[in-house]
């Protein structure tokens, strides 16, 4: 199975997907059309958060601060 995730970040329009298994990250072009599209549609004109299938997500400043303990409890 692979494991692609794609990640729009609140104030910015774009889309990326990244590929787990590779280790790469790309921006992708505004879906005109389909689930995708409606779910960004969402999210850009209403601040919808939109998920399916992952069950943790965080927006962080830098990898520094998720390595430095931001996520520590």
């Amino acid at each position: 199975m692979a494991k692609v995730v794609v990640i729009g970040l609140a104030g910015d329009d774009r889309l990326w997907v990244a590929d787990l298994d590779a280790g790469t990250v790309s921006q992708i072009a505004k879906p005109k059309q389909g689930p995708l599209a409606v779910a960004n549609d969402l999210r850009i004109s209403s601040g919808a958060t939109v998920h399916k299938g992952v069950n943790l997500a965080v927006a962080a400043a830098s990898s520094d601060s998720v390595s430095g303990g931001f996520m520590d409890g």
